[in-house]
């Protein structure tokens, strides 16, 4: 009998992935917007280009990929699955390093595609939860504080891998010097890390706290034995 290679098999798992991910953003976006202008196919198609954008090596489709699967664990917790789901497929839709207006260039994103054809509550539901993940202050709604959770949830990913992510970051910022980079790192790890609790939600405070805790105290005692204090 013929046995496929590993590599065909990987080949085709990687596939399939996509298959399900088309059919899941397609499917999620036609109970919105039927088969109107623009289509699902075109604001899908219009998504993995931004994401494979040749800058991003974190801020890919990877990264949302992860987020959907940690949505998954927890939807029977939040209480409108399709808007963070909607949001979560939206957030990181335009990135460009070091910039201050990702998040709300991402949010129009969304807004221009949705062209006022569903209701206003809604789309101002979505634009507030793609707007919380600048993680800029500490949300008081349950789906925004998921969705907060969810975009972080790498943070308690084991150390290898969480370093892994952290080098794909640094790689987004190839320009700038270690000396720049790092002091405003720093400065975000230690907000993080002062927080009462790092995760908003009790389900991912009972998964990861711990971990992204440890994760996040080993990394900013590393980089000060580096002399980034």
């Amino acid at each position: 009998m013929f046995e496929r290679s590993a590599l065909s098999d990987g080949v085709t798992a990687q596939s399939d992935e996509q298959n399900r991910l088309k059919a899941r953003f397609l499917g999620l976006w036609e109970r919105y917007f039927g088969r109107s202008e623009p289509t699902s196919e075109f604001v899908l198609n219009r998504l993995v280009a931004l994401y494979a954008e040749p800058h991003r090596h974190y801020h890919t489709l990877n990264h949302i990929q992860h987020c959907l699967r940690q949505f998954d664990q927890v939807v029977e917790w939040i209480q409108d699955p399709d808007a963070v789901e909607l949001a979560l497929w939206f957030h990181d839709a335009i990135y460009v390093s070091g910039a201050k207006d990702n998040e709300r260039r991402s949010a129009d994103l969304f807004l221009e595609y949705a062209n006022e054809r569903i209701d206003a509550g809604f789309r101002q539901q979505i634009d507030d939860l793609i707007m919380v993940t600048t993680h800029s202050g500490l949300p008081s709604r349950p789906d925004e504080q998921f969705i907060v959770d969810i975009d972080l949830s790498s943070f308690g990913l084991p150390w290898e891998a969480f370093m892994q992510d952290g080098l794909r970051i640094r790689a987004e910022f190839a320009e700038v010097a270690d000396d720049e980079y790092y002091p405003g790192h720093l400065r975000f790890l230690r907000a993080l890390w002062e927080r009462p609790s790092f995760f908003l939600t009790d389900c991912f405070r009972q998964c990861y706290e711990h971990t992204a805790r440890a994760n996040i105290e080993r990394l900013i005692n590393e980089l000060a034995m580096r002399g980034y204090a």
